[in-house]
Formats: C-alpha cells, structure tokens, sequence
C-alpha cells in the first residue's frame, strides 16, 4: 500500500483539528483530562522540537552556504539579489495591502468609525509594556541588533539578525583560511549541517500530530464568535494575502524565474501547511530548507544562503498586516489618512518588517511602532486582538512561501539547471 504524501497528512490533520477543537472547546475532558491540555502538550512538544533546530541549523546553513559560494565577488553577487527580490516582494506586499484596504474600508461601518460600533474587543493590558513608548525612533534598535555585544546571549534569546551577521563573518572569513585547518573546519561545520537535515528528516515525521495539537488548541480556546465583529477587517487581510501569494508570487515565478507555479505550490506544501500551523518563519525553516532543496531543486548552496536569511529579514505577510492593521486602526478611529501619513506607513511597515522577527508579539509591536509614527494611541491594538492568532497563521504561511521562492529565484539567476525539473 503506497505511503501517503506528508502534506497530505498534514492536511488530514489540520482538518480533524478543526473538528476536534470545535467539539471538545477548552472544557471537554475525558477521565478527568482536559482535551485542550493533551492539544497543549503536542503542539508545545513538536514547536520545541522544532525551535530546537533553529541556533544550529541556521549557524551551520549559512556557514556551509558562504563555504560552497566561494569568493568574496559570488558572495556580493548573490547578497546583493537577494537584498533586492526580499525588498521588492515586501514592498509589494505592502502595496497589495494599502489597495485592499483603502478600497474595502474595513474600519468604517455603515458609515460611522467602527470604534463607535464595536468598542475595544479585547483587554490590551497585556501588551501595553511590549509597546508602551513605541516610536518610529525604535526602527534604529532593529539595525543595533544585527550586531549583538554577545553572539551566545543573542542565540538564546533569539536575536536571529546577530546570529546570521556573525555566521556572514564566520562562513567568509573561514573560506579563506588554507590548509589543514581550514579543511578541518569545513569537514566540521559541513557534518553539522549534515546531522541537522537528518534529525529535522526525523521530526518531521511527526508533523501531523504536531500540527493537530496546536491548531486544535487555537480552535477550542478561540472558537468561531471572536471574527463576527471583525469579519471585514479578517476578510481585507485573508484576501490581500492571497492576492500576493495566488497573483503576485506566481507572476515572479513565471516571468523571472521561468518555472511553473503549479510546481512550486506542490514542492512546498508540507512547508507551507506547518507554517500555518506554527506561526513561526524561523521554527519552520528546517521544513522550508527540506522542501525547497529535495522537492524543489535548489541547490544547498543557494538554499542554505537564502532561506536563513529570509526567515528574519523577509516577512511579506507580516509587512502587509502591520500596513493593513494600522490603516484599519486608523479609519476605526475615523482618521483621515493623507498621501504622507501612508506613505509613513509604508515606509515604516518595510523597516520594521526587517527585524522583528526576534521579538515576542512581533506584529503587534510592529503595528505600534507604526501607529506612533501617524500618532494614534497604542491602544487601538485591541481592535485586532481577536482575530490576531488566526491571522499570524496566514501571512507565516505567506512569509515562507516568498522566502522559499526567493531561493527558486535566485538560483535559476545564478544558472542552476535542476529547479522545479520533475
């Protein structure tokens, strides 16, 4: 009997989930057992397992990465066009946000603010001291962190642009030792490598079940009531998102890299089914590399340059969120956006897009961050509190998916033969 595909059985999963988590809520108990603790325990289980991989998995991709680029001129080369496509698409991504948004006006209902007909929908007490003091000043903390006064300290606490900065370092700088040692640590930090794509093989055998924990956990502490009174602000983001990842991702695919977009969905599915699941670009990257080296094609040498690095700078979804959650704040309030303040908001939505990926409720200080820069209180947070889990869900979905085209980009502009083939 023929195995089923893994991002089938993701899939199986992600439904009984729903199911599961719809019918059991966060007081179904069996034996005395709480349905939502067994949910807790497995999804918890398999995202440690997975943040396990992150500090060694990046530090050996980008090291071995910048080993097999060689020279100081291929380095430039590649850094450079992947600066620009990661920049371009999240630029893009704003745009597709801003236009959605100022079409269907989510923060306006029946014509009056929708802060007057819905009020505050959650208590953002515990938010207020991530983003109390937020300002447009605190995008210069994001550059600060690409350099950490301690790379151990900043790998514990998850401070991932310091940690790829000083693997930049490391990886060029080892490249250019000769000799006996310089072999030995390439032997070293290629078998790390090596033993890290084998484990990731191993836990990702148990994606499924991991992914049914924590989407069954979201289901029945959340339910299906908390959208009613958000439902056009959640629909303006679910099709903005799906605009760049249906329209605009596909288009880049086939008119810059020359493959087929069909391919690459399927190529990517598994990664993209536990993004959803995980809500985490970083906790899914030893996914995404598995899929975009052996379903899609791509070369380690390019994958293991590009993917770390999109999973901190390169955040399409999140940099269309933080736009559209700021403007529908904005209207909710019944501010009158000028050309000024949402090009502000653009401008503010690419930079903190670049670096917030370290930080506990990135997005949500992101929007902060971009609300003080048009002076709107921070409060207005609550407005989205709601529907924030679910949404996160989406756009890491989208996030990975640009990063992993970005590697198919690239690499069919550096002249690799074998992308999307099969």
């Amino acid at each position: 009997m023929p195995k089923l595909k893994l991002h089938w059985q993701i899939l199986i999963a992600l439904v009984l989930a729903v199911i599961a988590g719809s019918l059991s809520g966060r007081e179904g108990a069996l034996f005395g057992l709480r349905f939502y603790d067994v949910y807790v325990f497995l999804g918890t289980l398999f995202l440690n397992a997975l943040k396990m991989l992150i500090v060694p998995l990046i530090v050996s991709a980008i090291i071995t990465g910048i080993m097999n680029i060689g020279g100081g001129n291929n380095l430039g080369t590649l850094g450079a066009k992947t600066i620009v496509y990661y920049m371009s698409t999240s630029l893009l991504a704003i745009l597709v946000g801003l236009l959605v948004v100022n079409t269907l006006q989510p923060g306006v209902v029946d014509g009056q603010p929708a802060k007057e007909v819905i009020g505050l929908q959650a208590d953002t007490s515990s938010f207020m001291d991530k983003v109390e003091g937020k300002g447009a000043g605190d995008v210069v903390e994001i550059f600060l962190r690409t350099v950490p006064p301690n790379i151990v300290s900043a790998a514990a606490d998850g401070q991932m642009l310091g940690l790829i900065f000083f693997s930049l370092l490391f990886g060029y700088f080892m490249a250019h030792i000769e000799g006996r040692h310089g072999q030995t640590l390439k032997d070293f930090w290629q078998a790390v490598f090596d033993v890290m794509m084998k484990i990731t093989d191993l836990i990702m055998k148990f994606s499924p079940i991991g992914v049914f924990g924590l989407v069954a956990k979201v289901v029945s502490s959340t339910g299906l009531e908390a959208f009613a009174p958000l439902a056009m602000f959640f629909f303006s983001v679910i099709l903005a998102l799906l605009i760049h990842i249906l329209v605009i991702m596909p288009l880049i695919l086939k008119f810059v890299a020359g493959v087929s977009p069909i391919k690459m969905y399927k190529a990517m599915a598994p990664a993209l089914l536990t993004a959803f699941s995980t809500s985490s670009s970083s906790a899914t990257l030893p996914i995404t590399m598995e899929c975009v080296e052996k379903n899609a094609g791509v070369s380690n040498k390019t994958s293991s340059f590009v993917l770390p690095l999109g999973a901190t700078v390169n955040m399409d979804g999140t940099a269309l969120y933080e736009c559209v959650a700021a403007v529908f704040i904005a209207q909710a309030y019944g501010l009158d956006l000028s050309f000024g303040m949402q090009f502000t908001i653009v401008l503010t939505a690419l930079l903190t897009s670049i670096g917030v990926a370290g930080i506990p409720s990135a997005s949500l200080v992101a929007i902060a961050i971009i609300l003080a820069a048009i002076g709107l209180p921070a409060e207005g947070i609550g407005l989205i509190l709601a529907v924030d889990r679910v949404l996160d869900m989406c756009r890491t979905s989208v996030n990975v998916f640009s990063d992993s085209c970005g590697a198919v980009v690239l690499a069919k502009l550096q002249g690799e033969k074998d992308v999307l083939r099969a």
